[in-house]
């Protein structure tokens, strides 16, 4: 692996009155001969005194690229470098996910994930961007959350494994552009208010006791291309590399925000808008992420519910898998209507809590029909991001060899289901493409691989970028979407093909 960290072991000859070089040179020049110039940090030089002479100047020497060059960051006494570890981090507004990383064999070893602390202060992006302004106390609250989220997943990681952040070189961090400046402190209202010139959309290379990860080395943040598209997309571009292909693709990442980019090795149209919490179970009442206790998986059958449950526990909530499970098969069997409605005559499982419709999915649990409403915004956005970027590109659904769906939310989800509600557009289903995490992959890929920041360059080069908010008739093609699959049927050919049947079949059990 040829990552951005390397571990060397050096066996160095020893200083006498004829070599009285120092240590610091004879650090450099044993590494010069492994074909690596670098520099020595203050750390490593204090190091230096203590190990070298104690160990026979038998030492492990840990390098770290800082964007520029290598820096020693570290010596340990003897050969430790098959200890080789890093750590990669998706930082998304809703959940955030670390990876340990073994650098000598590409092995993940372990990961953890929790909700963004940030949450306390606002369920959406724009609602923490407002609260941070003009409010360094409320940034730097907004600031600790993010790493206190990230210090959690470590802790967790060590707990699992036995290994401390301290003894990982790098970490690399893929998130939005408005979690970056969070993470490092700086306020986000330039991401939502014009001209929309941010901050800093390429921080790279920054110490990790500057930000307070405790790695030995830096932290390295996927740079973006614009205020709403930013170092999750180009981590996740740099994941599935549709950048390299010759045929037409889609790249969609679905979370709370969605980001859209159309293209091949030639360009790379790009967009974003806000999707919802709703997809990763944040807003509904009795949402979750996918975790043990979560309803995944949902069918009716004779008028029944039958709810797969992670981990094969009580139900505790449903994730989001779930939701689009649950919803296609309401729709399917009739219990919501083309405008998701709740209709309590179809079924004793319909009832009102609250003074509100809802259904028991699993026992005690219930889907409100406002979260149906919530999620029926989210799925109508994601759709329109997709026919829109089409229509501005002047091609056609045809013309696509594949459409990646990226995030933990598309790994999971049912395609037939997405389809069905008209989240995802009636193609081929083998041409949909679930990779998983991309940001998070991303993020892996370049720890281990250091060509991938030339790669980065080349994907920023390709974006143009679309600002989903500035198009007049947006919200009209969403409205148009909101509708279960969609008011036009004819872009869900299957859909209107199992309506049919279900309408044929409603018939006959009336003759």
């Amino acid at each position: 692996m040829k990552g951005i960290s390397r571990k060397i072991y050096l066996e160095l000859d020893e200083p006498t009155e004829e070599d009285n070089r120092s240590g610091q040179m004879r650090i450099i020049e044993g590494l010069r001969a492994e074909g690596i110039e670098a520099r020595m940090s203050l750390a490593s030089l204090k190091e230096l005194y203590l190990l070298c002479e104690t160990e026979g100047w038998k030492v492990t020497v840990s390098l770290a690229w800082e964007g520029s060059g290598w820096m020693v960051t570290r010596l340990e006494a003897g050969d430790t470098s098959a200890k080789h570890y890093g750590l990669a981090t998706d930082l998304g507004s809703t959940t955030v996910v670390t990876r340990l990383v073994d650098c000598c064999t590409g092995q993940v070893l372990a990961e953890s994930g929790h909700y963004n602390r940030q949450i306390a202060y606002g369920t959406d992006i724009l609602t923490r961007i407002f609260y941070c302004k003009d409010s360094p106390e409320a940034l730097e609250k907004m600031r600790s959350a993010a790493v206190d989220t990230i210090l959690e997943n470590l802790k967790e990681i060590e707990e699992t494994v036995g290994i401390r952040p301290e003894e990982c070189i790098q970490m690399t961090v893929s998130g939005n552009t408005t979690m970056v400046h969070f993470l490092l402190g700086l306020d986000a209202f330039c991401v939502f208010a014009a001209p929309y010139a941010v901050w800093a959309d390429q921080p790279g290379f920054l110490k990790g006791i500057e930000i307070g990860i405790p790695v030995n080395g830096y932290v390295f943040c996927y740079p973006g291309k614009s205020n709403y598209l930013g170092g999750d997309i180009t981590s996740g571009l740099a994941a599935v590399k549709i950048y390299k292909e010759e045929e037409l693709c889609i790249f969609f990442d679905i979370g709370t925000n969605g980001e859209l980019v159309i293209g091949n090795r030639e360009f790379l149209l790009c967009g974003a808008g806000a999707a919802g919490p709703a997809l990763e179970g944040g807003v509904v009442r009795t949402g979750m992420r996918a975790v043990k206790g979560a309803v995944d998986r949902v069918r009716i059958e004779n008028g029944e519910i039958h709810s797969h449950v992670l981990g094969e526990g009580k139900a505790e909530g449903i994730c989001g898998s779930g939701i689009v499970d649950l919803l296609a098969e309401l729709f399917k069997n009739g219990w919501i209507d083309l405008r998701g409605k709740l209709d309590p005559e179809k079924s004793p499982l319909i009832e009102r809590q609250g003074g509100s419709l809802a259904v028991e999915y699993a026992p005690g649990l219930f889907f409100f029909q406002e979260d149906i409403d919530e999620f029926l915004r989210t799925k109508a956005a994601a759709y329109t991001m997709v026919e829109y970027m089409l229509m501005e590109s002047g091609v056609s659904l045809d013309e696509i060899l594949k459409v990646y769906v990226s995030g933990a939310f598309g790994k999971h989800v049912s395609k037939e289901s997405a389809v069905t509600i008209g989240m995802y557009p009636d193609i081929d289903r083998t041409r949909l493409i679930s990779p998983g995490n991309t940001s998070l992959d991303g993020a892996v890929e370049v720890l281990l691989d250091k060509s991938i920041l030339d790669e980065i360059d080349e994907i920023l080069d390709k974006m143009v970028y679309i600002q989903f908010g500035a198009v007049e008739d947006f919200l009209q093609m969403m409205t148009a979407a909101l509708a279960l699959p969609h008011t036009d049927l004819e872009k869900f050919p299957s859909v209107a093909e199992m309506l049919a049947r279900r309408r044929q079949m409603d018939m006959e059990e009336g003759d």
